[in-house]
């Protein structure tokens, strides 16, 4: 099966209401491991190939095209482009390059480095050994299975592989992804637990929301902020100065993946920061809060406007609306703003604390459009006014 090609998707929820391609890619441990192997058969061949089958992680085997092949005395060298598919990847057409270098009388081992763009790993907490290239242990473990079989003959003279992967331009991909966050520094990672990339790859992002907690519990940090973006993170950075950059966490949509995890760690405290449409799928206790998985509880949004004291009529056109956002702005020309939003978080509090107990205080900092803080509700006041 040739590289780019379109795996079989599965039917999932909601896929009809997605507007998007569904080409599946590759991630960049699979062209890694592509590349290595091409370069290890250049080594035993004479001549580096210009396609390469190799196993994925997944066991499947995929036929991927190799450019810049060629030897130079011991060492070989090989690339693989990568094709994300359809998926918005940061590393999409990527130049995933193997350098192989024979080394006699090595003890028969593969030896795997990373070179220049692959990140360097600078904190605990991923899995990976600090000062270390930032290779994941899947595709780590892939591209030693691929070169040990396509360099057996070498191996068994009892000669060693050093295989260093590097990527041009990592370090500029790196800045369009969360690695820095992570202690991960100098360029991008090396991922990928199947080989395949789906597009809109929820698997990756729920893995590195998981990561970047694991960094934290692993920094000593006894407090974590779950933003589900961009704006949101920066409303929260202003609000809580005194945490750590390490504390700070865009959990996107992964509300349960987050929450499971800094329950595992035993937090002490948890701060969510959201703005109106996410902070009600929160409160209707979503564990994937992203628009295609469910609708918004039109009747959680217009009760908690009855409650604030929304008129009648602005209730009714509120339970008829499709957005959350119309909501908002219907209340915020009635001076509502602030009571409604501290009626949603509210209800997220009281939802994720039945969803996920633990040992941590929680707190909701509601935030408008444009990341400004509206208000921040302690669980300590849910309590008094459930009383």
């Amino acid at each position: 099966m040739a590289a780019g090609h379109v795996l079989p998707e599965k039917v999932r929820k909601g896929d009809a209401k997605r507007e998007r391609g569904n080409r599946t890619g590759f991630t960049t441990g699979a062209n890694s491991a592509a590349a290595a192997t091409a370069a290890t058969l250049g080594l035993v061949r004479g001549d580096v190939p210009a396609e390469i089958e190799c196993v994925l992680p997944n066991t499947m085997k995929i036929t991927f095209r190799i450019t810049d092949g060629r030897i130079d005395g011991d060492c070989a060298r090989a690339v693989s482009i990568k094709d994300a598919g359809d998926d918005p990847d940061a590393t999409d057409k990527a130049h995933l390059t193997a350098d192989v270098r024979r080394i006699p009388n090595g003890g028969g081992e593969v030896i795997l480095k990373g070179g220049p763009g692959v990140g360097v790993v600078t904190k605990p907490g991923l899995g990976l050994e600090v000062g270390g290239p930032a290779i994941n242990p899947v595709p780590r473990r892939n591209i030693c299975e691929n070169v040990a079989r396509a360099g057996a003959a070498i191996l068994a003279a009892g000669d060693s592989l050093e295989v260093t992967i590097s990527v041009p331009g990592g370090e500029e991909m790196a800045k369009k992804t969360l690695n820095a966050r992570l202690g991960i520094l100098g360029g991008i990672s090396i991922l990928g637990t199947t080989g395949i990339v789906r597009p809109y790859s929820t698997a990756a992002f729920r893995a590195s929301v998981i990561q970047a907690v694991d960094v934290a519990a692993n920094q000593g940090q006894t407090a974590v902020v779950f933003t589900t973006g961009g704006r949101t993170e920066k409303c929260a950075m202003r609000e809580f100065p005194e945490l750590d950059e390490a504390c700070f966490v865009q959990m996107g949509d992964f509300v349960k993946a987050a929450f499971t995890t800094a329950v595992k760690h035993r937090m002490q405290r948890v701060i969510v920061g959201a703005m109106v449409g996410k902070l009600t799928k929160i409160a209707q206790g979503l564990s994937v809060t992203h628009a295609w998985r469910e609708e918004i509880d039109r009747q959680l949004i217009a009760d908690a406007a009855t409650e604030v004291g929304a008129p009648p009529d602005v209730v009714e056109q509120i339970r008829a609306a499709e957005t959350a956002r119309f909501a908002a702005e219907s209340l915020a020309e009635l001076g509502l703003t602030v009571p409604f939003h501290r009626a949603l978080a509210v209800r997220a509090i009281r939802s994720l604390r039945e969803r996920y107990p633990g040992p941590h205080r929680l707190t909701v900092l509601a935030c408008n459009f444009e990341g400004v803080p509206i208000v921040t509700v302690e669980e300590s006041e849910c309590l008094t006014l459930a009383a």
